[in-house]
């Protein structure tokens, strides 16, 4: 894992060369420019976590640079101002383009120390509170005294303690995005970046700039994986990724290395990742949609999250997890749910799992009045639906099973439909279900159906 990352721009060797010393002595790793060419090199080459820059240097003054910096993308990471000869406005106009803070020469340690260790700490803070507003996901363990989620927080913590790749599968809610945070959390790289980002968001044919970033006229965007660099980055819905996307990034995580767009110097990183998906990436993969060497590489250590109706003890637990954050969060008025209400809940099937649950707490403390929520309440939150109105089955698919198994039954059904509608023509069938006939043959194979048998 990378330490954090500080480039030194100064024109004084002595100063530069001490500053680097005693950054070094206490692990951070160093790079230094003595100019303000050297500085734009130095920033092309590798994107720092922070920056000590000099005001007064032989081709520009750093007041200068730091308004070039600001320009476009914003300032790359904090900028700490250093000066012998500052004033009051070159402080305020440093601080206007968003220098972190100033120091004045000659440095004390202490304070040089103690403003680098803040620094980085307000920049760790303000990348997990922007994630965690993108996110709406608020939980920074997950909840849940059940016994699977007791297994799943210790098998996490156990994975955490090793820089393995990790691909998290689940249905969409169950709480992915939240056991992805928990293992950074948890791991050696938690004083750095976690960058989450959505890959079913990523506008087709912007892939290689939101990811590689680019490089023009001396200009540079950092794309996510040297935003993610020494940390983690999370690709949810990885298999919303098109293939030739998924060949770069293979690629990548081959090397360690990649070009941005307009760059003709590689670029290294050092990232974990984490992928999560609510597909079964080997069907995928049969199926020509996802590339087996990309599959390989994510799949490294597989977690697999379980639908909330298969741990249903965490369901009151959750309900009250969630009153306590809208109320403390957003000013809810606090409510708390009857026995009945609980017990109606805790026997709902939750087909949106955790995500389902929590919009469900936030409408019936929005709408709602008094101090208990009752099960009238919840039922015309949830409009109407009453137990028994919960679909537990469809025709020749029963509900009450482990997921894996009810998805063959659903593909068996749903190939035999497929199967009459195009009265056994194999071909036809194939460009409907979106599947290399290769790969149906074998598919119909794997559910049971014989073709020969249809015509």
């Amino acid at each position: 894992m990378s330490l954090p990352f500080i480039l030194v721009v100064d024109d004084e060797p002595d100063i530069r060369d001490s500053v680097k010393d005693i950054l070094e002595d206490e692990g951070y790793g160093v790079s230094v420019a003595e100019n303000g060419e050297a500085a734009r090199a130095a920033l092309r080459e590798r994107r720092p976590d922070l920056i000590l820059l000099d005001i007064w240097m032989p081709d520009i003054d750093g007041i200068s640079l730091l308004k070039e910096w600001s320009e476009g993308d914003g300032l790359p990471c904090p900028v700490i101002i250093m000066s012998g000869h500052g004033t009051v406005e070159t402080a305020v106009e440093a601080t206007r383009l968003g220098a972190y803070d100033f120091l004045e020469k000659p440095l004390s340690l202490a304070k040089l120390l103690l403003t680098v260790e803040r620094a980085l700490e307000t920049e760790r803070l303000v990348m997990e509170n922007v994630g965690l507003r993108r996110s709406y996901r608020p939980i920074i363990e997950p909840v849940g005294h059940s016994q699977v989620m007791q297994r799943l927080r210790e098998q996490v913590k156990r994975v955490a303690q090793h820089d393995t790749w990790v691909l998290i599968s689940g249905e969409a809610g169950s709480g992915r995005e939240t056991f992805a945070r928990y293992l950074h959390a948890q791991s050696s790289r938690k004083e750095r970046p976690f960058i989450d980002v959505s890959v079913g968001a990523t506008a087709k044919g912007n892939f290689s700039l939101e990811f590689f970033g680019s490089e023009h006229d001396g200009k540079i965007h950092y794309g996510r994986l040297e935003q993610a660099n020494g940390g983690t980055l999370f690709l949810d819905e990885v298999a919303d990724m098109d293939l030739e996307a998924q060949a770069q990034l293979a690629g990548a995580f081959e090397t360690g290395e990649f070009l941005r767009v307009g760059g003709s110097d590689p670029v290294k990183v050092d990232i974990r990742v984490i992928a999560a998906t609510q597909k079964d990436l080997q069907v995928e993969v049969s199926a020509g949609n996802f590339r087996e060497d990309f599959f390989y590489h994510l799949n490294v250590v597989p977690l697999e999250i379980p639908p909330l109706r298969e741990h249903r003890e965490d369901v009151p637990e959750l309900l009250g997890y969630y009153v306590d954050y809208f109320v403390s969060h957003e000013k809810l008025p606090y409510r708390h749910f009857s026995v009945s209400a609980q017990n109606m809940l805790r026997n709902y099937d939750w087909h949106g799992n955790i995500l389902e649950l929590r919009n469900l707490v936030q409408r019936v403390l929005i709408l709602g009045a008094g101090d208990e929520i009752t099960l009238d309440d919840v039922e015309a939150a949830m409009g109407g639906l009453k137990k028994e109105a919960v679909q537990t089955s469809l025709p020749g698919i029963s509900f009450d099973q482990p997921l894996r198994k009810a998805r063959e039954d659903f593909e068996r059904v749903y190939l035999e439909y497929q199967l009459y509608k195009h009265d056994g023509n194999v071909s036809k069938m194939a460009q409907e279900v979106g599947m290399e006939r290769t790969h149906l043959y074998r598919k119909l194979r794997g559910v049971g159906i014989e073709i020969k048998d249809r015509r």
